[in-house]
């Protein structure tokens, strides 16, 4: 009855069933009752319809699994349906997913509790971005360079997605982007690097915060292989970088920032 009432997608979910269903998948119950929860979710994720109660499952979920089943789902709709979508569901996703990151990331407490779950956020909305940006989401870096302004916290988020989003672009994007698609995000962050390089250079120059400044460090090293040699040599970059390396806690970021 319970599996029936989950696979009936004509109306919102029941989470708390969904929630029970994970438990038991990830749970210490008899052989059974895993396999039941299995087959469950595996008819749930082969739905295509599935990815259309996401939004209503990560509003109302206690738990943490059901979070990572949802965006599961939507990861793979993100990968090979995305742009297939009408332009309001895909709009309407993008800036949902948007505004969970820049709410869990505002907060010192959610940030740190819910870390695992933003940083999941962070990779689905990178997946969009490969989608989206630049050409339907060209205010994207401009936006989150203005969010990073608003909170450190924010700001430690959002030099997590540019390292993600530098990542997927320059080093794991072969076999699932066209090379044309790759060019063009290569194109994008060239040119919007000014922008990326400002804040850098602005958060090691005014920040206290050690996560901040040891993600600002990594993100910048995921930048350096790339970016135009001016960029290093035409700015106080490495005068900044060189003030880090006696320090014990940013030394060895320091280090591969120089390195590369």
């Amino acid at each position: 009855m319970a599996a029936e009432k989950l696979r009936d997608l004509s109306q919102p979910m029941d989470v708390a069933l969904l929630d029970a269903t994970v438990a038991a998948f990830y749970g210490t119950g008899s052989k059974e009752e895993r396999t039941a929860a299995d087959q469950i979710l595996r008819d749930l994720q082969n739905n295509p319809d599935m990815w259309l109660q996401v939004v209503h499952i990560l509003q109302n979920s206690k738990n943490l699994n059901t979070k990572f089943f949802a965006l599961q789902v939507l990861e793979g709709v993100i990968k090979y349906r995305w742009n297939a979508l009408p332009v309001e569901q895909r709009d309407g996703m993008k800036n949902y997913i948007s505004e969970v990151i820049v709410q869990l990331s505002s907060n010192e407490t959610s940030f740190r509790e819910e870390r695992l779950y933003v940083n999941k956020l962070n990779i689905i909305l990178v997946q969009i971005l490969k989608h989206e940006w630049p050409a339907r989401w060209r205010s994207f870096i401009p936006d989150l360079v203005a969010a990073a302004k608003t909170s450190e916290t924010i700001c430690e988020n959002c030099m997590a997605i540019l390292k993600l989003l530098s990542e997927e672009v320059f080093d794991f994007s072969r076999g699932e982007m066209t090379q044309q698609k790759i060019k063009e995000l290569k194109q994008s962050l060239n040119s919007e690097f000014q922008l990326i390089h400002e804040l850098c250079l602005y958060v090691l120059s005014a920040s206290q915060r050690t996560d901040l400044i040891r993600a600002t460090l990594s993100t910048l090293h995921a930048f350096l292989s790339w970016i135009p040699l001016g960029y290093i040599f035409e700015s106080p970059l490495l005068e900044t970088l060189l003030k880090f390396f006696p320090m014990p806690s940013y030394r060895n970021l320091t280090l591969q920032c120089l390195t590369e």
